[in-house]
C-alpha cells in the first residue's frame, strides 16, 4: 500500500490534531485566566472539547470502515485497530480529567505552594497524545519515540505529590527501570534492523518470511532482536520481570494518576505490541513461510506464552500478602496484563478481539475500583489499607455494592463483564487445539482462582468486619456518581455483551 506524505497525512491525523490545540489552548489558558477556578473549568473544558472531537472523528471513521492508509511516509497507521484505542484512550483521559480536578488538585503539598491543575491536564494530554502515536505507529523508530513520549510523561505525573517521599521515590524507580528497558529495546530493534535492513514493519516482515523460507527457521538474530525488544513492551505493560517499578508508582503516585497508569500506557502498550506481533512477525508471508518449512518454527507463541504465565504468576502472588489497596491493585494489574498477552499469543484475529474486549471490560472494572479507593482515602485522611474498608457495608452501602462488583469483576466471576473477558481470551486460545494453548489455558484458570483470595479479603473487611468509626462517611456525590456509572457497564457488558464484542471484533482491521 503506498504511503502518504506529511500534507496528504494531515487530512487523517485530525483526532491527534485536536489534542495538540487541546494542549497548546491549555497553556495559553492557564497564562491568562485570574483564578484557581477558572483555570481548573476552563482548562477542563479545553480539554474535553479536544477529546470528545478526537473521540467523534474516530468512531465516524469506523462505522464508515475508512480506508486504511500509511501515513507520514509509512511512520503511522490509519486503519480500524488505530481508531478504536484512540476513543479508548479519549474516554479514559476524560473520565480521570473530571475526577480528578475537584478532589486532588486543591491540595497543598508545601506550605503557601498549590498544585497547578492546568499542568497536570496539559500532561494527561500530551500522555494520550502519546498513545495515539503507539497505537498507530508502523516504524520502529517511531514506535520507540511515541513509547518514550508516554514514558517520560508518565515519569512526571508518577512524582506529582512534590511533598511525598513515597511519590519521589516511585519515580525515580520509574526512570530508572524505564531507562534500561529503553535502551534493551534499542539494542533489539538494532539487531532486527541488521537482518532486515528496514524499520519499517510491513518490509521487515516480507524480509524476515525471505529468510525463514531459505535458513528452514526464523534467524537467530531476529529472535534476540524480539526478546530484546520484548523489554520495551514488557516495561509499558507491567509484564515480569519488567514489572517492578509497579507497586512502588501505583503506590506514590497521585491516586488518579495511578488509575490512568493502569489502564491508558497498558492499553497503548498491549496495542503496539500487538500490531507488531501481528505486523512484522506474524503477517502472512511470515505465517505461510514458517508453515512450508515446519510448522514450529516460528517461535513467538512460545515466547508470548511463556511471557503471560510468568506475569500472571507473579502479579496474583505477590498481591496476597498486601495490605495497601493501591499497592494490591498494581500487583492485580500485573496479572491483568499476563491475562491479556494470553491473546497476544495467539497471533490471530480472534486474539485480537479477545484483547480489545479485555481492556475495554478492564478499563471500566480497574478505573472503578481504584476511584473507589481515592474516595475512602479522601474520607479518611489518607488511609489506603484493607483497614479502611472496614464496615464500609454498612457506612457507604452504595459504594460497598460497587466496590463489590468491581472486585468480582476484576476476579473474572459470572456474571461480571471479567469473566466474559477471559472466557473470550481462553477461547481464543483453545480454538486452535494445541498441547502448548491447553497449558496456558490451565495456568491462566489457576490464577483466577489465586485472585479470589486477595480480592475476598476487601470484600470480608467491608462486610463481615466492624467499622472503625461511625456514621456515615460524606463521600462526595461525584465519586458515587461516577463509580455506579462505571459499575453499572461492567454488570451489563457480563449478561449482555455481543454487540460490544462484535463491534469490537469488526473494528480491529490492520495494515500489513
Amino acid at each position: 500500500m503506498p504511503s502518504l506524505d506529511n500534507l496528504q497525512s494531515l487530512s487523517y491525523y485530525g483526532a491527534e490534531l485536536a489534542i495538540i490545540i487541546a494542549i497548546l489552548a491549555v497553556i495559553v489558558w492557564d497564562l491568562i485566566a485570574k483564578d484557581d477556578r477558572s483555570k481548573i473549568f476552563g482548562s477542563i473544558g479545553l480539554c474535553l472539547a479536544g477529546l470528545g472531537f478526537s473521540a467523534a472523528s474516530s468512531l465516524v471513521a469506523l462505522q464508515r470502515h475508512a480506508e486504511p492508509k500509511n501515513l507520514f511516509y509509512g511512520m503511522l497507521a490509519f486503519d480500524d485497530f488505530a481508531n478504536t484505542f484512540r476513543v479508548l484512550f479519549a474516554f479514559v483521559t476524560a473520565l480521570i480529567l473530571v475526577f480528578a480536578a475537584p478532589s486532588y488538585l486543591g491540595e497543598r503539598t508545601r506550605p503557601g505552594e498549590k498544585k497547578n491543575a492546568s499542568e497536570m491536564f496539559m500532561l494527561l494530554m500530551v500522555l494520550t497524545l502519546g498513545m495515539n502515536m503507539m497505537a498507530s505507529s508502523r516504524h520502529l523508530l517511531m514506535i520507540y519515540l511515541s513509547i518514550e513520549m508516554v514514558s517520560i510523561i508518565s515519569f512526571v505525573l508518577a512524582g506529582f505529590k512534590l511533598g511525598d517521599r513515597k511519590s519521589s521515590e516511585g519515580a525515580l524507580k520509574y526512570v530508572i527501570f524505564g531507562g534500561v528497558a529503553s535502551g534493551v529495546m534499542l539494542y533489539g530493534m538494532s539487531w532486527i534492523y541488521g537482518v532486515t535492513h528496514s524499520l519499517h514493519l510491513g518490509e521487515i516482515s516480507v524480509a524476515i518470511a525471505e529468510l525463514t523460507k531459505t535458513q528452514g527457521h526464523v534467524p537467530e538474530a531476529v529472535f534476540v532482536g524480539v526478546v530484546c525488544m520484548l523489554a520495551g513492551f514488557g516495561y509499558k505493560i507491567s509484564a515480569a520481570p519488567f514489572h517492578m517499578w509497579t507497586p512502588d508508582v501505583y503506590e506514590g503516585a497521585p491516586t488518579p494518576v495511578t488509575a490512568f497508569l493502569s489502564v491508558g500506557p497498558k492499553a497503548a502498550g498491549l496495542a503496539v505490541m500487538t500490531r507488531f506481533f501481528m505486523d512484522a512477525l506474524s503477517a502472512k508471508g511470515v505465517a505461510d513461510a514458517a508453515a512450508s518449512v515446519d510448522p514450529g518454527a516460528a517461535p513467538w507463541a512460545i515466547v508470548a506464552g511463556c511471557l503471560a504465565m510468568a506475569t500472571m504468576s507473579v502479579g496474583n502472588l505477590s498481591a496476597l500478602g498486601q495490605d495497601n489497596v493501591k499497592r494490591l491493585l498494581a500487583y492485580s494489574s500485573i496479572a491483568h496484563a499476563g491475562y491479556m498477552l494470553l491473546g497476544v499469543s495467539v497471533f490471530n484475529q480472534a486474539g485480537v478481539a479477545a484483547i480489545a474486549f479485555y481492556v475495554v471490560s478492564y478499563c471500566f472494572m480497574n478505573l472503578g475500583a481504584f476511584l473507589v479507593v481515592m474516595a475512602l482515602a479522601e474520607a479518611n485522611g489518607g488511609d489506603e489499607s484493607i483497614g479502611a474498608f472496614r464496615g464500609l457495608g454498612k457506612r457507604a452501602p452504595v459504594v460497598a455494592v460497587v466496590m463489590t462488583i468491581f472486585l468480582i469483576s476484576l476476579a473474572g466471576i459470572p456474571p461480571m463483564a471479567g469473566f466474559i473477558g477471559k472466557f473470550y481470551l481462553f477461547a481464543a486460545l483453545l480454538k486452535s487445539a494445541s498441547m502448548w494453548n491447553w497449558v496456558l489455558a490451565v495456568v491462566g484458570v489457576l490464577n483466577s482462582v489465586i485472585s479470589l483470595f486477595y480480592y475476598a479479603r476487601i470484600i470480608r473487611a467491608m462486610y463481615l468486619e466492624e467499622p472503625t468509626a461511625t456514621g456515615e462517611l460524606g463521600l462526595r456525590k461525584l465519586f458515587g456518581a461516577v463509580t455506579v456509572a462505571l459499575a453499572v457497564p461492567t454488570l451489563v457488558l457480563g449478561v449482555y455483551w455481543a454487540p460490544v464484542y462484535d463491534f469490537l471484533a469488526a473494528s480491529l482491521g490492520m495494515i500489513h
